[in-house]
C-alpha cells in the first residue's frame, strides 16, 4: 500500500469522525430539547421528588421555652407504584405513593401539657388525595379539618401526665425520581419501623440499606427499624433507570470513530497480508457505511422502540459494509469484515445500554485483536510487503 493511500484513508477517517461528532452534538441538542419542553409538564403533573419529615409535637415548658417532642413510637407504612412517562428521546421516573403513618406522642411531664402536633406535607406542587389526620382511637378519635399553613398540618390535643395519644396520617400523591423520609439532624429516634412495598425489583438507596428486605409480588417488601437512634439516617427510594434512547444514541455517535479506527485497522492488516488491493475510495464507502448505523438509529428511536431500532440500523450497516467487502475484496475479507464489524460496531455500542460496561468491552475487544493480527502476521515478512525501511548491513 502507498504511503499517499495511508494518508487519503486518515483524511477519510478524520473526516467521518467529524460527521459523528456533529451527529452526537445534534443528538444531545435533541433530547436537552425535548427534556427542557417536557420536564417542566410532566413535573407539573407528576409532582416533583417528594420529601416527607418525620413529624413533632411542641409544647411550653413552666419556664416559657418551646420543647419539640418526638413520638414515641412510630409505624409508617409506605406504597411505591412506579408508573414512568416517556416524552421524545427520554423517559420519565414517575410514581404514585400510598402513605399511612402511626404514630404515638405521650406526655413525659409532670403537668397536664397542651401539645401542638406539626405534620410536614410534601413540599412541591403535588396534589395529596384521600388526606387524613386523626388523633386519638376508636370512640375518641377526632379527625383533624385544620388547614395546611405553609405546608404543616397543626392541630392541638391536651394530655395528662403519662398519657399517650395516637396520631394517624395518610394520603396519596406521585411524584418523580425518589422518594424520602427524613428526620430533625439531632433528634433521637425511639421505636420506628417503616415498611415500604414497591411494584419494583430494581431498587436502590440513596441514604441507608433496609435493615430486613423481601421480595413480594412483583416487588420488593423492604423495612426500616430504629430502637434507638441519634441522628437516625433517612430513608429514600430512588426509582428504577430507563434506558434512555437519546444519551446512548449520542454516546454511539461519540464514540462511533473508535469502532472505524478498529475496522479499519483490521481491514489494511489483513487486506497488505493477503496481497488484496483496495483503493482509498473503498475506504470511504466502507466508512459510509459504518456511518449509516448511528445516524439510521437515531432518527429511528422517534418512532421505533429502542432495541428494534437498534437491532435495524445494525442490520443495514452490516449488510452495506459486508456487502461491499464481499464484491470489492472476496469471501476471505468479507468473513473477516462480518466478525470485526460485528465486534467493533454492533457490541460495542450494545455495551452502552448497559452502564460500566463500555470500557471494559473495548479494552476486551482490543486485546483479541491484538491477539488475532499477532497470530494472522506474524510470518509475513513486512519488507517484501512495504518495501524496506532501511538498507540492510552486509
Amino acid at each position: 500500500m502507498k504511503l499517499s493511500h495511508l494518508i487519503v484513508i486518515s483524511l477519510i477517517f478524520l473526516c467521518t469522525s467529524i460527521a459523528w461528532w456533529f451527529l452526537g452534538g445534534v443528538i444531545v441538542h435533541r433530547t436537552n430539547h425535548v427534556s427542557y419542553q417536557t420536564g417542566d409538564s410532566v413535573s407539573g403533573r407528576w409532582g416533583p421528588p417528594l420529601l416527607q419529615k418525620h413529624p413533632v409535637a411542641r409544647y411550653t415548658s413552666s419556664s416559657g421555652s418551646k420543647v419539640v417532642l418526638q413520638p414515641a413510637k412510630s409505624d409508617v407504612k409506605v406504597k411505591l407504584a412506579y408508573q414512568p412517562v416517556k416524552m421524545g428521546l427520554l423517559w420519565h421516573r414517575t410514581y404514585g405513593v400510598q402513605f399511612e403513618g402511626g404514630y404515638t406522642f405521650t406526655n413525659n411531664t409532670a403537668i397536664t401539657q397542651t401539645l401542638a402536633i406539626d405534620f410536614d406535607l410534601p413540599a412541591g406542587n403535588t396534589m395529596l388525595d384521600k388526606i387524613n389526620f386523626t388523633l386519638g382511637e376508636g370512640e375518641k378519635a377526632r379527625r383533624s379539618v385544620a388547614a395546611p399553613e405553609q405546608g404543616v398540618i397543626t392541630d392541638s390535643v391536651q394530655l395528662a401526665p403519662g398519657e399517650s395519644i395516637p396520631v394517624t396520617v395518610s394520603y396519596e400523591c406521585r411524584g418523580m425520581d425518589e422518594w424520602r423520609y427524613a428526620f430533625a439532624d439531632t433528634s433521637r429516634i425511639r421505636d420506628f419501623t417503616l415498611t415500604m412495598s414497591t411494584d419494583f425489583t430494581d431498587v436502590n438507596f440513596p441514604v441507608s440499606s433496609p435493615t430486613d428486605r423481601k421480595e413480594a409480588d412483583k416487588g420488593m417488601q423492604l423495612v426500616w427499624k430504629y430502637e434507638d437512634a441519634i441522628s437516625a439516617p433517612g430513608i429514600a427510594m430512588e426509582m428504577p433507570r430507563e434506558l434512555n434512547a437519546g444519551p446512548v444514541a449520542a454516546q454511539i455517535a461519540f464514540y462511533a470513530p473508535l469502532s472505524l479506527l478498529l475496522f479499519f485497522g483490521v481491514i489494511i492488516i489483513t487486506a497488505i497480508s493477503r496481497g488484496v488491493s483496495l483503493h482509498p475510495v473503498n475506504y470511504f464507502f466502507l466508512a459510509a457505511g459504518f456511518f449509516a448505523f448511528p445516524l439510521l438509529f437515531s432518527y429511528m428511536l422517534d418512532v421505533v422502540p429502542v432495541h428494534l431500532s437498534f437491532v435495524i440500523a445494525a442490520a443495514c450497516s452490516l449488510a452495506l459494509v459486508c456487502g461491499y467487502i464481499r464484491a470489492a475484496a472476496g469471501h476471505f475479507l468479507f468473513g473477516v469484515a462480518v466478525v470485526s464489524q460485528t465486534a467493533y460496531m454492533v457490541l460495542f455500542s450494545y455495551s452502552f445500554f448497559f452502564k460500566g460496561l463500555t470500557g471494559l468491552t473495548l479494552t476486551l475487544g482490543g486485546i483479541a485483536t491484538l491477539g488475532v493480527l499477532m497470530a494472522l502476521t506474524a510470518k509475513i515478512d513486512w519488507s517484501q510487503k512495504l518495501g524496506v525501511v532501511s538498507p540492510r548491513l552486509a
